[in-house]
């Protein structure tokens, strides 16, 4: 059985891999004894973890210290976890992967079992489904660092196109120092022959998931990441949660299709409630919940982004903008909503984003912003403190006013 997982480990890891290594692994080099990466459908976290091991190993495919294990494959569904890791173990295994971990029954207290038998043993896992991993590790919590992947930034998406190594920016960098930044990054791109807001629209188009370079065709880049969408609702969800009913997964569909059809959608509970034929407001927020969490949408709260504490969102957002192309059948990619997804989506990534009395999103709680075009003035947001505009279509701004693209590098 292991030799059979050894093949089948370096064949994947051969063919999958990669040359481009992104902010994730820059960040978290995966030092810990375990740790648990979790993120939506078509992040990079495969790509990640085979890069682990390479980098781990001196690059050796065949290195027999370290084995990929996809969770779901036929070949583990006969054996444990807990009897593959102790093989390897015996074998002289020093690092195991295993991906998909969430489609694995109880996959929880064997890989406690693991960390707890086999000390010298390295242990990295992930899955798609943020909400299983992170119901399942608080019996882990002890033992495993849990890492959130998130798909391209802008800066990634340039450096993978052009092969180019750009500096990210943190927020407080980029609210002081945004023209310096900006005529760098620019002086960068036109020396390989691009213009920064071309690049900007296409990475809005297709540049989050890094698997859009294996579809010429970009229809077909769009109806694989729709397929993705419902498989999480229709497989993941299922997985997850046996008790949700066939019924359930409906309403939860179509309440997707109601937000995707209306993106930013303020949500109105009592309406929403009839539509949907749900018959209690809790039931509703756990919906979009699971939706949310499964990486699907984003929500704003006037408290802070989400909701953990089951409160009602102010607006509701599909989670990028490629997602805005391949599901709302165009209804909804209206400028300024890929504007203010755009901008959720990157800050919201590693700040606090809520929603204020005056203007589109507060940050941290001390960064108020207002997105919007050429024209956009701050009319809505003066003689507030720390009030700056994002504006699209520009490449270099002016004092308060910043271009939307330069949040493309806080990651």
């Amino acid at each position: 059985m292991i030799e059979d997982l050894f093949r089948l480990s370096q064949n994947f890891i051969r063919i999958n891999k990669k040359e481009y290594v992104r902010y994730f692994l820059k960040i978290n080099p995966l030092k810990n004894r375990f740790s648990i990466i979790v993120g939506q459908r078509g992040v990079g976290k495969t790509t990640a973890m085979i890069q682990h091991i390479l980098s781990s190993y001196r690059n050796d495919i065949f290195t027999n210290k370290a084995l990929y294990i996809q969770a779901d494959h036929f070949l583990v569904g006969s054996h444990s976890l807990y009897e593959i890791a102790e093989q390897f173990y015996n074998l002289g295994g020093k690092m195991v992967c295993f991906d998909e971990i969430h489609k694995y029954p109880n996959w929880s207290a064997e890989l406690k079992s693991i960390y707890d038998t086999f000390p010298k043993l390295t242990i990295v896992a992930s899955g798609s489904s943020a909400l299983e991993i992170y119901r399942g590790s608080r019996d882990l919590s002890r033992r495993a660092v849990v890492l959130r992947m998130f798909g391209m930034s802008f800066r990634e998406f340039i450096e993978f196109e052009l092969g180019i190594d750009l500096k990210r920016s943190g927020l407080d960098d980029i609210t002081s120092n945004h023209q310096r930044i900006a005529d760098s990054i620019i002086t960068s791109v036109e020396k390989n022959g691009k213009k920064i807001l071309a690049l900007f629209k296409s990475y809005l188009e297709h540049g989050y998931y890094p698997y859009f370079r294996e579809y010429k065709n970009r229809e077909l880049f769009y109806l694989t990441l729709e397929q993705n969408v419902h498989t999480t609702l229709e497989s993941d969800l299922i997985a997850i949660y046996p008790s949700l009913s066939g019924n359930s997964v409906k309403k939860i569909k179509k309440l997707l299709t109601i937000i995707a059809s209306s993106v930013p959608f303020t949500p109105d509970l009592k309406k929403l409630k009839t539509m949907l034929d749900v018959g209690d407001e809790r039931t509703l927020k756990t919906y979009i919940r699971y939706l949310e969490d499964a990486g699907i949408i984003l929500t704003v709260s006037k408290g802070s982004r989400g909701l953990r504490q089951l409160e009602k969102p102010e607006k509701i957002y599909l989670n990028n903008t490629n997602l805005i192309h391949a599901i709302s059948a165009g209804v909804s990619a209206e400028t300024g909503n890929m504007r203010e997804t755009f901008f959720l989506n990157v800050t919201g990534a590693f700040h606090k984003v809520s929603s204020p009395a005056h203007g589109d999103f507060l940050v941290d709680g001390k960064y108020i912003f207002e997105i919007g075009g050429k024209n956009k003035d701050f009319s809505q947001i003066r003689d507030i403190k720390k009030s700056f505009l994002a504006i699209d279509n520009i490449e270099i701004g002016i004092g308060n006013k910043i271009p939307l693209w330069v949040f493309g590098f806080l990651y």
